[in-house]
């Protein structure tokens, strides 16, 4: 019973979400319906969400989620500029289909940031669940 207790004690401390509130702190992967609820979440909440597009130039100028701030992951210096960026910042990641923001998802976790969002299915499946690109 007791090591029940202290397991249970740990399970709460350490947990990042408290009761009736959502992390933002994290790596997850989130659908484009969740994603959309996040955006609007943190605009109420007041809080800064980068939006981070890793497709190419060209792909980024037909269509991309308004305020989406653009790092090619074909780029050379891809690496370094994602180093560069601040890793306390909340992230939500996409690309066209979800590969290349995939990989920069698990190179964003090994780099230390904080907390980041991955949309599965990228911006087409953004697009599939009604999400308005610019």
């Amino acid at each position: 019973m007791k090591s029940m207790l202290s397991w249970l004690a740990f399970a709460v401390i350490t947990t990042p979400v408290s009761w009736g509130q959502k992390a933002t702190t994290g790596h997850q992967n989130i659908s484009a319906v969740s994603a959309k609820k996040l955006i609007s979440r943190l605009k109420k909440e007041e809080k800064k969400l980068v939006i981070l597009d890793v497709r190419t130039p060209e792909e980024y100028k037909t269509s991309h989620i308004a305020g989406a701030k653009l790092l090619d992951f074909l780029a050379d210096d891809f690496k370094a500029s994602l180093a560069k960026l601040d890793k306390t910042k909340v992230y939500l990641l996409h690309c066209r289909s979800g590969s290349r923001s995939s990989s920069a998802f698990a190179l964003m976790k090994r780099l230390g940031f904080k907390s980041v969002y991955h949309l599965d299915g990228g911006i087409l499946a953004w697009r599939k669940a009604g999400g308005k690109t610019g």
